[in-house]
């Protein structure tokens, strides 16, 4: 590799000033092996990668011919790997960790498979990994931790097994995706400066453990649905000081506990706890929530009337309630127009066939006979 180097001599004061704008010997045979680990077969004549010709050199400026995209430079090493998205296939090379000033590695929508190298979790500038939509497999090694720069970590759609990483010394994490992949086990302890958390379409299971959260005073939107978390969702999960969006929807959740706000400072816009084995009666206490907009509790196994509060709660536009057992008559407030959602596959009596909201027919009164014990239907509670 030929190094373009310029020379001034001051003689005054003798001092001799060199600019080097060649990237690094080891960088550049970094780069060489991540190029070589991919299929060349699926490296288009258009891609980035094709321009990425080592008789140019990769931090040189400008960029005529070769090394047109899917890197930068800065002070003559690599800060960011950003591969196009056009279905490179292959492997990445442990040589990654050779660039030891990466801030970015971007390598989302393609087809690469194997394990990720352990040796990617050394990187010690590493602020955004985002390996999304590939084929990587094995497990996430608990050297992950050793991230101390992270900020966004996003490995989803993926076929990564085993348990979830401990994240909570990555304490500059603020957004985690590990959705879609195969992962297993229950919720360990999480960095506490997360704002977003995603691990749905998992095999996660046990209860929701405090610990995990208790530290997580910024977190913002929880999406775990389609898990198989168990037990009662407790109330202290919906009166964390943030949390605006919660999706735990399609789990094995069989109670739910809610607590009234102490004051108006939550935040909550939306919740979905739909697909679950949630019984008990519906609770008017999500009504105190102030802010929210959007609740699903469709399909699970909720019995008695539904409260009057939630015809009244200004707030709330969507309301999803089908697929329970909830008998009675629905509070005429409903039938406004203001509302969207679905009332339907109840025990309602009277729910009006001209409203959206009953558009579902309710359950045969057999089902919903048997659902109370012999009684078609239960008295309301005052």
């Amino acid at each position: 590799m030929k190094h373009i180097t310029t020379t001034v001599v001051l003689t005054t004061t003798t001092l001799f000033l060199v600019l080097t704008t060649a990237a690094t010997t080891t960088d550049v045979s970094a780069l060489k092996a991540i190029k070589s680990a991919i299929n060349p077969t699926t490296i288009p004549t258009y891609s980035c990668l094709a321009t990425w010709n080592f008789t140019s050199d990769p931090c040189s400026n400008p960029h005529i011919t070769h090394f047109l995209c899917g890197l930068t430079c800065s002070k003559n090493r690599v800060t960011q790997l950003t591969f196009d998205r056009v279905g490179y296939s292959g492997t990445l090379s442990p040589l990654v960790s050779q660039l030891t000033q990466l801030v970015t590695i971007d390598l989302s929508d393609n087809k690469l498979s194997g394990p990720i190298p352990t040796s990617l979790f050394t990187l010690p500038n590493l602020q955004t990994l985002n390996l999304r939509s590939n084929s990587f497999s094995g497990t996430i090694p608990p050297i992950i931790s050793n991230l101390k720069n992270i900020e966004t970590l996003d490995i989803s759609h993926n076929s990564l097994s085993g348990s979830l990483p401990d994240t909570s010394t990555s304490l500059t994490l603020t957004r985690l995706d590990l959705s879609f992949n195969k992962l297993t086990g229950s919720l360990p302890k999480l960095a506490p400066n997360l704002i977003e958390l995603a691990i749905k379409s998992n095999s996660i299971s046990g209860f929701l453990p405090k610990p995990s959260f208790t530290e997580l005073t910024q977190l913002e939107v929880v999406e775990l649905s389609n898990n198989s978390l168990t037990g009662t969702i407790p109330g202290w999960f919906f009166l964390q000081p943030s949390i605006q969006q919660i999706n735990l929807a399609s789990n094995k959740f069989t109670g739910l506990e809610i607590l009234k706000p102490v004051n108006n400072n939550i935040n909550i816009i939306a919740v979905d706890a739909g697909y679950n084995n949630i019984g008990g009666h519906l609770t008017a206490n999500f009504t105190a929530f102030p802010l929210l907009s959007s609740l699903s509790l469709s399909y699970n196994k909720l019995q008695g009337p539904i409260p009057v509060e939630y015809s009244k709660k200004t707030s709330l536009k969507r309301l999803f309630l089908d697929g329970n057992y909830l008998n009675g008559v629905p509070p005429e407030g409903f039938f406004s127009g203001k509302f969207s959602g679905s009332l339907g596959d109840n025990c309602l009596k009277s729910c009006p066939a001209s409203s959206e909201l009953c558009l579902k027919s309710q359950k045969p009164t057999s089902i919903c006979r048997q659902a109370y014990g012999g009684k078609v239907s239960v008295k309301p509670k005052a």
